[in-house]
C-alpha cells in the first residue's frame, strides 16, 4: 500500500471552534520547530461542532491557509473531516485532506456471517498462539476468540472500508491522509484484538495512517486522565508494538501510529507517551481539540471590561441549559454540579477569580474541573451571540492569542513533544 500525503511522525489535532485562532496555534508549531522538533498542525472540526455553530468546513480552511501564508509555514499541515460518515462526508470532501473515519455506531453489529468465516479463513495466524515482538507473553487465541472480535468490529471496518472508497472516488489515491476511529466504544481493545482490527483494515484496503483506539480511562474533554497511570502506559506501548508489527505483517503504511482522542490537558500521562515514543521511534498524533475554545474565554476575562462580560454571560447560559449542553457529551465528561458556582457568584468575580478557576493549572487552588468542563461544552452559547462574541475576540485578540499560544505549546507540545 501507498499513499502520497504523509503525515509527518508527530502531528497534532487543533480545533478551532470560530476559525479565528489559526495563526496562533500555528505560532505553537513554529515554537515547536525553533525547540528542534517538527509537529504539524491537523486543524479539525466536526460535523456536530459546525452544525452547532453554523459554520462550514471550507471557512476553516481560509483560516488555516491564511495562517500559514501570513506566518509563513513551509512545512506540512491537514484540515481533518472530524468524525465523518457516509451522511455527513459530502461538504468536507473539497476542503479536507484528512478524513477520520467514525464507525463508532457499528462497532459491535455483528457483521454477515460469511464475512466472518472469510476473515477467519484469511488469518489463521492469529488463531494459536500469537507472538507480537516486544510484547513478552505471546497472545494465546482460538477460533471462538478471533470470531467474536471480528462480530464485534468487522462490519464497522467494512463501513470504514466503504467511506474510504468513496472519498478515493472523490479525490483520488493518495490525495488525503485517513484515520479509523475505534475509541468509541465500552471496553479498550487489547493489543491482540487492535492487530485484529488492523489486519481486517488491510483487507479493506485502507491505507490508514492513524488509529484511535479505545484506552483504559476516562479521557474527558478539557480536563486530566482519569484512570491507571502504569495501566495506560503498559496499554500504550504495547499498541505502539501491535502497530509496528501490523506495518511489517499486513503492509500496512510505515508511517501509521496512534492517535490519542480528547488528548488535550490529560497531563499526568504526557510523560509516558513521550518516553514510549522516544524509545521506540514511534509516531504519535494528539489531538486537542476544544482546549483552544477554552483559552478564548480565559483570554476575553482576562482582558477584564466587555470581555469578562461576556466570559461571565457565556458561564451564566452555560448553568442555565446544562442538560441540552451536556447531553451530546455525557460519555466524555464528568461534572460534579453540586461544584459549580452560582451565575450570581461568578458575576461577582475579578479578572483572576475568573480565570483560576478556568484555566488548567491544578496547582491553583481555585481551579474548578466542573466548571471547565461545562465551559467546554459551552461554546454554543457563544454561538448563539454570533458577531458580539467575535467583535470581542477580534478587539482582544493579543491576550486571546497569547493564551491560545502559550496553552498549545507549554502544556501540550513540550510535555508530549518535548519531554519538558
Amino acid at each position: 500500500m501507498s499513499d502520497d500525503l504523509k503525515l509527518p511522525r508527530f502531528s497534532v489535532g487543533v480545533g478551532d471552534r470560530f476559525a479565528h485562532q489559526a495563526k496562533a496555534q500555528l505560532q505553537a508549531c513554529i515554537m515547536a520547530a525553533d525547540a528542534g522538533v517538527e509537529v504539524v498542525p491537523v486543524w479539525n472540526k466536526s460535523n456536530r461542532e459546525h452544525m452547532i455553530i453554523g459554520s462550514e468546513p471550507s471557512a476553516t480552511r481560509l483560516a488555516a491557509d491564511a495562517a500559514v501564508k501570513e506566518l509563513g509555514w513551509t512545512k506540512p499541515y491537514f484540515l481533518d473531516a472530524d468524525h465523518i460518515n457516509l451522511k455527513t462526508v459530502q461538504r468536507f470532501l473539497d476542503p479536507c485532506d484528512f478524513f477520520t473515519l467514525d464507525v463508532a455506531d457499528l462497532i459491535g453489529q455483528p457483521a454477515k456471517p460469511e464475512d466472518v468465516t472469510q476473515f477467519i479463513h484469511n488469518h489463521p495466524e492469529l488463531v494459536g498462539e500469537v507472538v507480537i515482538p516486544k510484547i513478552t507473553e505471546p497472545f494465546k487465541t482460538d477460533k471462538a476468540f478471533v470470531e467474536g472480535v471480528a462480530n464485534k468490529f468487522l462490519a464497522a471496518v467494512k463501513h470504514a472500508g466503504e467511506i474510504y472508497r468513496l472519498l478515493v472516488e472523490n479525490k483520488g489515491v493518495g490525495r488525503f491522509v485517513p484515520e479509523v476511529s475505534m475509541d468509541e466504544t465500552d471496553y479498550p481493545q487489547t493489543p491482540v484484538e487492535l492487530l485484529i482490527i488492523l489486519a481486517m483494515i488491510s483487507d479493506e484496503k485502507i491505507p490508514i495512517q492513524t488509529i484511535a483506539p479505545k484506552f483504559t480511562g476516562r479521557f474527558n474533554k478539557g480536563v486530566d486522565y482519569v484512570g491507571d497511570v502504569a495501566q495506560f502506559t503498559k496499554e500504550f506501548n504495547e499498541d505502539l508494538a501491535a502497530i509496528a508489527y501490523a506495518v511489517h505483517t499486513y503492509g500496512l503504511p510505515d508511517n501509521l501510529k496512534l492517535s490519542v482522542h480528547s488528548g488535550s490537558d490529560k497531563f499526568s500521562i504526557y510523560k509516558p507517551m513521550y518516553e514510549a515514543v522516544k524509545a521506540t521511534g514511534a509516531g504519535l498524533h494528539l489531538k486537542t481539540a476544544g482546549t483552544t475554545w477554552l483559552e478564548e474565554i480565559i483570554g476575553l476575562a482576562e482582558a477584564g471590561g466587555t470581555g469578562l462580560e461576556i466570559a461571565k454571560e457565556v458561564y451564566s447560559e452555560a448553568y442555565a441549559h446544562q442538560a441540552e449542553l451536556c447531553g451530546p457529551y455525557a460519555t466524555v465528561i464528568n461534572i460534579d454540579h453540586a461544584a459549580l458556582p452560582s451565575p450570581e457568584t461568578v458575576n461577582g468575580w475579578t479578572s483572576d477569580q475568573f480565570t483560576g478557576a478556568l484555566r488548567h493549572d491544578q496547582s491553583n487552588p481555585a481551579y474548578n474541573q466542573s466548571l471547565r468542563q461545562l465551559l467546554h461544552v459551552g461554546f454554543k452559547v457563544a454561538a448563539k451571540m454570533g458577531d458580539r462574541y467575535l467583535k470581542a475576540l477580534e478587539a482582544n485578540e493579543a491576550i486571546v492569542a497569547k493564551n491560545v499560544t502559550t496553552n498549545l505549546f507549554d502544556r501540550h507540545i513540550k510535555p508530549v513533544f518535548l519531554g519538558l
